[in-house]
Parts: structure tokens; sequence; C-alpha cells
């Protein structure tokens, strides 16, 4: 088993959660809150968030999730081990567990969880994959009143949709996961093909049951790729964007707005010094720079006039430059 170091530990444990707002704003966070919001407004049901430490037991983060014991999601190769029984959580699910130990202790009737946060695999170095993506988990438990079925599945899988990737195309297909029943793989079509942003089902019965919630409770489970979603709906196409620290790309991180390319070279700033007529104004200035750039005009992102010195206060040096005529 290998074990995560020190200072790599440090470092994980330093990269900033997107989906925080006390971390700052970020695109991210507007994807979350629509989610939220849809499924809240639906259920009329109490809302729990839950944000717990990023580095959990192998018991929450596995074997409370009924994930085989030779199961090969527990490779050292795929998970980022801090001790032979704590890991960095490679699910948000992981916060699962621990948060329905604490509703057994006063069960609510019915609770929506949501459990958001940095998850940490190792995964391939591209534009699609990083190996601290962001996920949500949207658990809706209910101790008291009719179980929780395939119908009721039918309707979150509509309500998220509609509110994180709206007029997009959504299919639900079969697939399996440990801790839940008629498992649920959610794709959406995006740039004419399926891009899958999620997955859901039934709660495992035996999971409610562990975690000491009352006999007869149920549950609905969706797990969420937060970066992908931000990515489908702005027409991202490298994930690397949502955390980059060019300005020009940052501010367009805090919104849903489509993305508009920027170089991906730094930016070039160039202080020039001209002579204008007095009356001249910023707007004229910026109808001179598009017509002598021509088709070329898009490459200059702004032209700001930082200071205004008149002629007359110039030395006659500086006047002779500029071609000031006296």
């Amino acid at each position: 088993m290998k074990i995560i170091d020190p200072e790599a530990l440090e470092r994980a444990l330093a990269l900033r959660d997107l989906t925080d707002p006390a971390q700052g704003p970020h695109a991210i966070q507007k994807v979350l809150d629509a989610a939220v919001l849809a499924l809240s407004r639906s259920w009329g049901c109490t809302t729990r968030i839950v944000r717990l430490h990023p580095v959990v037991t192998l018991a929450d983060n596995y074997d409370a999730l009924h994930y085989a014991a030779d199961g090969a999601a527990r490779d050292a190769r795929y998970t980022r081990y801090v001790s032979p029984t704590q890991v960095l959580r490679t699910q948000t699910s992981a916060l699962i567990p621990p948060t329905l130990r604490v509703l057994a202790v006063a069960p609510p009737s019915e609770v929506l969880v949501v459990a958001p946060g940095l998850v940490w695999r190792r995964d391939v170095i591209d534009r699609l994959h990083v190996g601290e993506p962001h996920q949500v988990d949207l658990w809706r438990i209910r101790t008291r009143g009719p179980v929780l079925g395939i119908s009721d599945l039918a309707v979150m899988i509509a309500s998220v949709a509609e509110a994180v990737v709206p007029g997009l195309a959504v299919r639900a297909t079969p697939a399996e996961h440990p801790y839940t029943l008629e498992g649920r793989q959610i794709d959406a079509s995006a740039a004419g093909q399926w891009v899958e942003i999620g997955e859901c089902g039934l709660a495992l019965p035996a999971l409610l049951a562990e975690a000491g919630l009352p006999e007869g409770s149920s549950g609905l489970a969706m797990g969420l790729g937060l970066d992908r979603l931000v990515m489908i709906r702005k027409g991202l196409d490298d994930i690397r964007l949502l955390r980059a620290t060019d300005p020009r790309i940052s501010a367009q991180m805090l919104d849903l707005a489509p993305w508009r390319p920027v170089s991906n070279r730094p930016p070039v700033r160039r202080d020039l010094s001209i002579a204008v007529p007095v009356e001249t104004v910023a707007e004229e200035l910026g109808d001179r720079v598009r017509e002598a750039l021509g088709a070329r005009a898009g490459d200059v992102e702004a032209v700001e006039v930082l200071s205004e010195t008149h002629g007359e206060a110039l030395p006659a040096v500086a006047r002779e430059r500029l071609g000031m005529l006296d």
C-alpha cells in the first residue's frame, strides 16, 4: 500500500474547493445551487448541507457503501491513502454514511442531504480529466411514509436535468452501484454526443439500516460531476480552465454565461503615448484602433486611457517626439 507523503497531502488539502462559497465565488456553485433549489422546491423538505474533512475513513469511503473488499477501486493506483485506514475521499458519497449516522440519532421524516466538495483520484492528465474533480451527492431520505420508488427517482432525474442542463436531451440508462438498487447513469446530449453527468438509484436499504435509521426508511441517491456540468453549460473544451488564474479566464468562471475564448498565450500589454486633439474621447480611440487593424481588431482585448496630459504641460523634448505643433 502506497501512503501519500506529507508534502503531497499538504498540497492536496490546500487546494481550493470551488463548491464552497466561503472560499470565493465560482460558476460551479451556480450549477450546485440550481440542482439543490430544484429539488428543495419539488419536495418541500428540509435541506441539510454537509461539508466534512477531505480525509475520511476507509470504512466510510468503501465499506459502508458496500464496495467489495477486493474491489479495484481500493487499489492505491486509484486511491490516495493517508494511512492504512484513511484516504483522501474518492467520492462525495463518502460523506453519506457519517451523515446518516447523525440523522439516525433524531430521524427527520424527510430530508434532502447535499454533500458537495472536492474528491481525489489518480487520473490521466488531459483537457477532460483532473485528479481533483468536484462532485455533489444529493440524497433524499424518508424515514416515515410511503417508500420512495422508481417513479420518484424518475422525477428526481427530470427535475435536476432541467435545472443543470436546461434544454438538453437527457437519458438514463441502467448502471450498477454498490450502494443503490435500480441504478442509472445519467447522460446529456451536448455538442452532438452523449456525455455522462451523473449516476443515481434507490438507496440500498441495508446501507440505511446499518446507519441506524428506522425500519422502513427509504431513499433516493444521486451523484453529479460538477466540473463537467459547468463545461457543458459554458461550452468549455478544457476542464483546467475552471482553475485558470489568468484574469481574462477567471473572470468568466463566476457565472454560467457562454465561454468567450481567449488566447492560450499570456496577454501582451503595450503603453503608448499619442498626441490627439483635446476634444478626442476614448470611444474615438477605440474606433481608430478597429479601423487600423481591420479583420484583426478582435486581437485587441482592451484599449484603456491610463492618463492624460495637456500639451502645454509637456516638456519640449516630449512635444517634439510626439510631433506636436506649437
